[in-house]
């Protein structure tokens, strides 16, 4: 990871300022499409996958049709025949940091550091989630090893939320979370991650470090499935959305307009840009990897689709009750039960055409999570 001396280790044009955030606005509500227990199903705990296949295009590929049809059974890497020339693949580049820090209090007992993002100023500080953050008080320091000689202060004293950080230590703070930092693998995986997950857990096109958890549909990618889409005359651009650690957190709104959606940062370079209104123009489909790039695309939208590349932030939702309007089709993975991921799909195909397809799913075997297999809508 390539972080400067004495920053924040990641660029602070990528994680602008927050100012006060507000509700989000309520969606219209529509009925049981609105209910958060309406997006329920049961999965055996076999179907999870907590090692990643084989080969990332080994995947398996589940094809739904958005017009209707029976859903078909692919291999990932047979993503290009399920395409069409004039297509737009937009990927997310955001590379996984690895943000859980495990050490000691002053004090003595265990604490977790799970870093959220940089806070832009002197220093290094960071937004971190720190457990158990009842007993690290304002000025606790935490120490990673006898060895290690940088050390973590709580700036403030706070409860279950993201608090503020200082890490003081001699040269990069990149090379620290190299050398001590672990990836911050989702919890129902529930293992430590080892040396398969440093590769396995990041993209092909992870560029830009930022991430908390990684974009999990741009997994199953390969160098020459990336070819031959390009062979077959699908574009591929990229885009950034950061995701934060609220991608895991549970909805405890009963409705999911009502739901305050994690804010996240995210841009569109100005090359991306070009080549969706270039795709849009020549009749094209855009194709979104995963709900990230799909958030980043419709917020992006919404905004006017500006040419800036510059970074923003979204905290929007997309469910049944605000589908998507400019992403046509989604390339994802199966996620869990009563989540925003799993309206997010709803969006585009409908609740119950989804659901259905997640019972077929787990009937003929296919994995689930982060390093399951995927899902096309198109």
């Amino acid at each position: 990871m390539h972080l400067s001396p004495g920053s924040s280790a990641v660029s602070e044009r990528a994680f602008p300022t927050l100012g006060p955030v507000g509700p989000v606005a309520p969606g219209t509500p529509q009925g049981e499409d609105d209910r958060i227990d309406s997006y329920d199903f049961e999965l055996p705990d076999a179907s999870i996958a907590r090692r990643p296949a084989p080969r990332r295009d080994g995947s398996r590929l589940m094809v739904l049709p958005l017009l209707g049809g029976e859903v078909r059974h692919a291999r990932f890497a047979d993503l290009p025949s399920e395409l069409r020339p004039g297509d737009l693949l937009v990927v997310n580049d955001t590379r996984v940091i690895p943000a859980r820090l495990h050490g000691q209090r002053a004090g003595g007992g265990r604490t977790e550091v799970m870093l959220v993002r940089p806070v832009p100023g002197e220093g290094v500080v960071w937004e971190a989630l720190v457990r158990p953050s009842a007993r690290v008080g304002r000025g606790s320091r935490i120490r990673f090893g006898p060895d290690e000689e940088w050390t973590a202060t709580a700036i403030d004293s706070g409860g279950a939320g993201p608090r503020q950080v200082r890490f003081d230590g001699p040269g990069d703070f990149g090379a620290f979370l190299d050398r001590r930092g672990r990836l911050p693998l989702p919890p129902y995986i529930d293992r430590p991650d080892d040396a398969e997950d440093r590769d396995r857990y990041q993209t092909v096109f992870a560029r830009e470090p930022g991430a908390v958890a990684a974009p999990t549909a741009g997994l199953h990618f390969t160098p020459s499935v990336v070819d031959a889409l390009k062979g077959a005359g699908v574009g591929v651009a990229s885009l950034t959305l950061h995701v934060g650690p609220g991608t895991f957190l549970p909805v405890r709104t009963e409705r999911i307009s009502d739901h305050p959606m994690h804010s996240e940062p995210y841009r569109v370079p100005v090359e991306t840009a070009r080549a969706v209104s270039a795709t849009l123009a020549g009749g094209g489909r855009i194709v979104a990897v995963g709900s990230t790039s799909c958030r980043a695309l419709e917020a992006w939208h919404g905004e006017g689709r500006p040419d800036d590349g510059a970074f923003r932030e979204t905290r929007l939702t997309l469910w049944p009750g605000r589908p998507p309007r400019l992403v046509s089709a989604l390339l994802t993975n199966f996620h869990l039960p009563r989540t925003t991921l799993l309206a997010l799909v709803s969006a585009l195909a409908g609740r119950g055409r989804v659901l259905a397809a997640y019972r077929a799913a787990a009937e003929a075997g296919y994995r689930f999570y982060s390093y399951g297999d995927a899902m096309l809508l198109v």
